[in-house]
């Protein structure tokens, strides 16, 4: 299994954060904010395993298209990006070797947080 970087994702977050498509939450609230694995499904059954790609930093391509193993470290619940997905998917990057997500995770962690110091006027 060799994860590496979904840079089309990557673009995605940042998108959505350049539009303020972010829930700016807490580090502990992703267990709740995390969609499950029937919105998933339903998310891949309207919208196809493209769009579920842009959602998740992590792509395996030696792991078939069309599952959800060719795909790890979601970022958002489909609709905003997540402050505490991105701070998880962080931790179990750099846990877990994956530096060049844990590098791009922690960028898009500051550029998150950075937002919000503006927009509070921080």
């Amino acid at each position: 299994m060799t994860v590496k970087l979904n840079k089309k994702a990557l673009d995605n977050a940042r998108k959505l954060l350049k539009a303020g498509d972010v829930v700016h939450d807490s580090r502990d609230d992703w267990s709740e904010h995390a969609p499950s694995a029937e919105e998933e499904n339903r998310f891949i059954e309207k919208n196809g395993w493209d769009e579920y790609a842009l959602w998740h930093l992590g792509v395996d391509d030696e792991a078939n298209e069309e599952t959800k193993k060719r795909y790890s470290f979601p970022f958002g619940d489909f609709k905003k990006l997540h402050r505490c997905g991105v701070i998880s998917l962080e931790g179990r990057a750099s846990q877990n070797d994956h530096d060049d997500i844990a590098k791009a995770s922690k960028q898009l962690l500051a550029d998150i947080d950075a937002g919000e110091d503006q927009a509070t006027g921080s």
